[in-house]
């Protein structure tokens, strides 16, 4: 994946700057609320804690809290670059927890790389965190400091380094042992590296059942052997072997797994061609691995590979670990990590490998078949059962070892832990990665602005569309270079003024158009318009879809497409939706908010069928709440009939539909006013909201966005035969590729079958 500087520059530079911010999580609006979170009310609390401090738990966020420590000596593959210049690293780390598994950070950068000030500074915080996360911290001092912190601290402590990378290649190679039919206790391991990491995996690898004797690690002087003084400390010491063998080279004769957390190509197809049957490569170096992946399939067509990149099968990646193991941890408010709890999370993703992959998770990676073998040895990252999987293994043994403060019912916690990662990520995901799947050509008829020039060079570094740029060829190149954009050929510029498609368009032009008054005269001078030519691109077949809105008003975006692009067939009316992902993670589809006015009851029950049908596209099951000013017939008007008689329109259109009306928005929405009404269709609160009327949808999404703090999507227009999407004017980058992956989507979803 190609990042370039300047983005990740833009991306931690745009306000607010950095990664991280602090959200209130109580109200304080008021004088009653001031002193109910601050003097007199706060009081309460304190005295509740001081009489007893696992009330802590319950008054405060220590709870859901970690620390991300470093202090800068080891970061990533940058070397010791200290504390602030690690910091956009620790931020990220702390993104990575609050993503997969919700749990809140704070990262913390120590000027120091005295240990033991290391030590005293942890020990400090533990009344704040509910647990510490150590990170980029150069060994052997981390040994030190994670063991010291272990022995002194009743909170969890874990040097992601060192443990991380075990986990997950730890259920890689059980996996992989199983699947070439040699026991672990009998391989011999080769491990090209002997830092944190390294020492940390050959351990783990024994508990899970490697024999020590049968590991060799070699780390920049050669083999660890016995009486070796050069480069030792006591942690590679243990894992001195007794043997004549001094060289990488050497070690890998015969090996059946090679494990790499050193450096890029330090091994030779030589090498993998000399080592035992059916071998076991574990290339781990990033961004470039000991030995490429293309290499090492092509040297041995019975080697299984792993690598710690994206872009190849079976990566080991770190995410699959910490977010979900200090999930379990802090959920039993454990006072350790423990040995039996990293086992549990190894055997948890080991045995997730071989399940049935749910179409879902096939669909965000792409593929068709993915199921437990050389190329799937462990879970995507991307797999959102990892949750429902390692967190409660994690608990479980935390109990079953005594370092859990609090018991918690599987089933139950299960069930919590779905509640707290919504769909919303997975949405957008899935689409770009289907997107990518099959790219389509995308016109944007506002070329030379630069929000749409960044985003057309990310889709074409992310391959999700071949962007079709409109507007002077010359203007838009010269900004695309001061904007050190890159297309490399991958992007098309098309100039109304001078297309040699030109004739043909003003010929359609008016042949469409010339009983709505569009005279040939006047033709070319409509076709000079953006948006209109990039409509007539996607009507002659020269584009699959079109986005257009970000300098511009609605009504001047849609008018050329209602022009041009005709509706698909059994379609009567056109219609607008919204997502929106509210500040939870909760998703809620919105509709019509972009094109009836006064829609009649026919009308609203095409827009809800339409609206599910599209939402069922997304890999979301819908259900429908017909939204009026009463709940089920509590005020008899003609408003509410024409809701309730579209509820019975849309059910008669669409059996399968979990839908029901008229209803309020809140009831819709809020699990205990629905259930004061047990005669409701709806087995759950609503996800598609379908609006009485444009002004009430409207303005609902207005207030969502701007009050409530929904990120909004869309609109996504439902009813045209080809993909054409209006932007919200002012479209920040990301709103623009999203919204070229879905229009992408839906163009695969609407072309032929059989077709390219």
């Amino acid at each position: 994946m190609l990042i370039r500087k300047e983005e990740a520059l833009a991306y931690h530079s745009s306000e607010p700057a950095g990664k991280v911010s602090v959200t209130p999580t109580k109200p304080c609006r008021t004088q009653r609320d001031l002193s109910l979170a601050y003097t007199p009310g706060v009081a309460v609390p304190c005295l509740e804690i001081a009489e007893n401090p696992q009330a802590v738990y319950q008054y405060t966020s220590k709870g859901n809290l970690v620390a991300v420590v470093s202090n800068g000596t080891a970061v990533l593959g940058l070397g010791n670059i200290g504390p602030a210049a690690g910091k956009p690293v620790m931020e990220g780390k702390g993104v990575l927890f609050k993503r997969f598994a919700d749990i809140d950070v704070f990262d913390i950068e120590l000027a120091t790389e005295d240990p033991k000030e290391v030590i005293r500074t942890c020990q400090l915080l533990e009344p704040t965190f509910g647990g510490i996360n150590l990170e980029d911290i150069k060994a052997p001092e981390c040994f030190e400091i994670e063991e010291e912190l272990k022995r002194t601290m009743k909170i969890p402590v874990f040097h992601d380094d060192q443990h991380g990378t075990a986990i997950i290649s730890g259920a890689a190679l059980i996996n992989a042992c199983e699947i070439v039919g040699k026991p672990l206790a009998d391989v011999k391991i080769v491990f090209s590296g002997a830092g944190a990491s390294a020492i940390s995996c050959a351990d783990h690898y024994v508990r899970l059942g490697a024999t020590i004797e049968n590991i060799l690690m070699c780390d920049t002087k050669g083999v660890i052997f016995e009486g070796r003084t050069a480069g030792m400390n006591k942690y590679k010491q243990r894992f001195a072997r007794q043997t004549e063998l001094r060289t990488l080279e050497e070690a890998m004769h015969g090996a059946d797994v090679f494990i790499g957390l050193s450096q890029a190509n330090c091994v030779t197809p030589e090498m993998l061609l000399a080592m035992a049957e059916k071998p076991i490569v574990f290339a781990l170096a990033n961004p470039d691995p000991e030995i490429a992946y293309d290499v090492a399939v092509a040297t041995r067509s019975d080697v299984i590979m792993a690598t710690g990149r994206s872009d190849y099968p079976n990566q080991v990646n770190n995410v699959l670990g910490f977010p979900f193991i200090f999930r379990g941890a802090l959920d039993v408010r454990a006072t350790a990590i423990n040995d039996e709890m990293k086992l549990a999370a190894t055997y948890a993703l080991s045995m997730l490998a071989k399940q049935d992959v749910p179409d879902s998770v096939r669909k965000v990676y792409d593929v068709e078949e993915m199921q437990f073998g050389p190329l799937y040895l462990i879970p995507k990252p991307f797999d959102t059962r990892v949750l429902t999987w390692v967190a409660p293994a994690v608990a479980r043994a935390a109990i079953e070892t005594g370092v859990a403060q609090i018991p918690v019912e599987p089933e139950i916690y299960r069930e919590r832990l779905e509640m707290r990662l919504g769909k919303s990520q997975e949405v957008m995901r899935m689409s770009i990665h289907r997107a990518q799947r099959r790219p389509k050509r995308v016109v944007l008829p506002e070329g030379d602005q630069d929000r749409i020039l960044r985003a057309a060079q990310i889709l074409v570094d992310e391959q999700i569309a071949r962007p079709i740029l409109i507007g002077n060829a010359e203007k838009i190149r010269q900004r695309a270079e001061e904007l050190h954009l890159h297309f490399d050929g991958a992007v098309d510029i098309v100039d109304p003024l001078c297309c040699p498609k030109c004739d043909g368009y003003i010929n359609e032009f008016v042949a469409l158009r010339h009983r709505k008054g569009v005279t040939p005269s006047e033709a070319p001078r409509l076709l000079t318009d953006p948006t209109r030519f990039g409509c007539m691109m996607v009507h002659m077949g020269d584009a699959d879809a079109m986005i257009a809105g970000v300098t511009q008003h609605y009504p001047e975006t849609i008018r050329p497409a209602l022009e041009i692009i005709s509706l698909r067939p059994g379609v009567k009316k056109l219609a607008g939706m919204y997502m929106l992902i509210m500040p939870k993670g909760q998703i809620y589809f919105l509709a019509d908010t972009t094109m009836n006015i006064e829609p009649t009851a026919e009308d609203l029950a095409e827009i809800a069928v339409h609206t599910a049908e599209a939402v069922r596209g997304f890999n979301i099951e819908p259900r429908v709440a017909m939204l009026s000013f009463s709940n089920f017939g509590s005020t008899r008007h003609p408003l509410t009939e024409k809701v309730r008689r579209a509820t019975e329109l849309a059910r008669q259109r669409a059996p399968w539909l979990e839908i029901d009306g008229e209803m309020m928005a809140d009831t819709a929405v809020t699990p205990e006013l629905l259930a004061e009404y047990p005669f409701s269709k709806l087995t759950q609160p609503a996800n598609i909201l379908i609006a009485p009327s444009l002004e009430s949808g409207n303005i609902a999404y207005k207030l969502l966005m701007r009050l409530g703090g929904a990120e909004v999507v869309g609109p996504i227009l439902l009813g045209f035969s080809k993909p054409v999407a209006v932007l919200q004017r002012g479209a920040e980058v990301n709103e623009i590729v999203h919204m070229a992956a879905l229009a992408v989507v839906e163009a695969q979803t609407l072309e032929p079958v059989g077709a390219d």
